[in-house]
């Protein structure tokens, strides 16, 4: 073979190799680029540490496999999921009612929308001195919730097993100690931060608590004396900025808390504590 022959040849290898270079070379381009089409999104959810934490940590790994980092948000001070949500620090929140819902929204002008009633925590009577309610005695102290919504949802419980009565016409979940208008028992009450309802057991005669403060106590929610049934209309709820509610990530949210692998799990792990409202 000429050197002329030769040289065309060694040419002609290392164009071909350098066009199957380039042509992997976009290969491996569009394959590396491909990840980013389906990139992960991060969604943030402000919530109660029990059960609202518990059960989206449960759903983690499902939306993980849908391409959404569920990042569980708790704060010290819950009250402060509201205006978290109201400031773009979070996408929504879990933790909270409708009755609770109205009454700040109406205070603060909160423009949120509810996209799923998930549970009901029915609230109950506990007491570290009494076994029944008909050991209440004249005079005794019961501690209730300071905020109207669950005041009035208290308040209610007590009426409901004829420890008091309410003046009729109350029709926007807000109510006081000062709305009774019958107590046989010359009960005396005290307005207290829910939060701090089960501290205050050892220094009243019965507390009006809410499920989600007594499982984080530690508190086995079965000790109650009395409790709301399941037709309460206190379901907590998945709330998010009017507008957002369309969010292709909100939706599928929505599809992972109301599926039936979380009523299971929520049914299996708290018992009567904690109900699905779906």
């Amino acid at each position: 073979m000429s050197k002329q022959k030769k040289t065309f040849t060694v040419v002609s290898a290392i164009v071909g190799v350098l066009l199957l270079i380039g042509v992997f070379g976009c290969g491996l381009a569009q394959n590396e680029s491909a990840p980013a089409a389906t990139s992960e999104v991060t969604l943030k959810v402000g919530a109660s540490v029990v059960p609202h934490a518990e059960i989206l940590n449960f759903i983690k790994p499902k939306l993980q496999q849908e391409g959404i980092n569920l990042e569980v948000v708790v704060l010290d001070d819950e009250g402060q999921l509201n205006p978290a949500l109201q400031n773009n620090q979070i996408d929504a929140n879990y933790f909270q009612h409708v009755p609770y819902l109205n009454s700040v929204s109406k205070e603060k002008g909160y423009k949120f929308v509810v996209v799923a009633k998930v549970h009901v925590e029915p609230i109950g009577f506990y007491s570290q001195k009494l076994k029944s309610k008909d050991e209440l005695k004249n005079g005794s102290t019961i501690a209730i919730p300071n905020n109207p919504s669950n005041e009035y949802r208290s308040l209610v419980l007590l009426q409901a097993n004829g420890l008091i009565k309410l003046k009729d016409g109350i029709t926007d979940y807000s109510a006081t100690p000062r709305d009774i208008v019958d107590n046989p028992k010359n009960l005396k009450f005290v307005e207290v931060e829910a939060a701090q309802l089960t501290r205050s057991l050892p220094d009243v005669d019965g507390a009006v608590i809410n499920t989600n403060f007594i499982l984080d106590a530690k508190i086995d929610p079965k000790s109650a004396l009395f409790r709301e049934d399941a037709n309460s209309p206190y379901a907590n709820v998945l709330v998010v900025r009017q507008g957002d509610e369309n969010r292709p990530e909100i939706k599928k949210l929505v599809e992972a808390l109301l599926s039936p692998d979380v009523k299971k799990f929520i049914q299996d792990k708290y018992g009567v504590a904690v109900v699905p409202a779906f």
